[in-house]
């Protein structure tokens, strides 16, 4: 709960915004409360990261995407593709906090990789890519991250933010699929 209202805090007034008391008022909790449970920022800002990681992880399973591989490249990209759309419409503050969080959390090593993973997986890239043919899944499924990262920021703030396609919709869909799918069906 306090995670939550945190990563809220952060993504809509940005790192300057997200204070202990912040929290405390967004819940509506005695004064100190959330200071009581995180004494440090740090410590609130490792709890922002770790609720974005380990809702990022139960979201993937839910995703059917390790089925959608045994459908083929097309079913993997459209399945990754509307789990992508469904981070811009139901997670979008959790897109957005980890943004802000990025170069925050540079000089903190541990803060920074669980951060660097804490929207997608590796591991589970791997599986899709192995699943797929990749004969290399450890490099595919890199770059296949590194895909998805730049799709997924493209669409948040970058030039296709401002293509007027509007997350939630087929055509965003479609957009973050096309890519997709040409890269699972390239990848070596």
């Amino acid at each position: 709960m306090i995670a939550e209202a945190a990563t809220e805090i952060l993504a809509s007034q940005g790192i300057r915004g997200l204070t202990h008391s912040a929290v405390d008022v967004r819940l509506d909790l005695p004064r100190g409360s959330t200071s009581y449970y995180f004494r440090t920022r740090q410590a609130l800002l490792e709890a922002v990261v770790r609720r974005i990681a380990d809702t990022s992880a139960h979201r993937f399973q839910l995703t059917g995407l390790a089925h959608a591989a045994v459908a083929g490249h097309t079913a993997a990209a459209r399945a990754m593709a509307a789990w992508l759309d469904d981070l811009l419409v139901s997670r979008r503050h959790h897109v957005t906090a980890r943004y802000a969080l990025t170069i925050e959390l540079a000089g903190f090593p541990e803060l920074h990789e669980l951060l660097a993973r804490a929207l997608f997986s590796r591991e589970h890239a791997a599986r899709l890519c192995e699943a797929l043919g990749a004969s290399d899944p450890g490099t595919a499924s890199a770059d296949l991250v590194s895909l998805i990262e730049g799709l997924l920021f493209d669409r948040f703030a970058g030039a296709r933010s401002l293509d007027g396609v509007e997350a939630g919709t087929p055509a965003s869909v479609d957009q973050f699929a096309r890519p997709l799918e040409a890269y699972l069906r390239g990848m070596p």
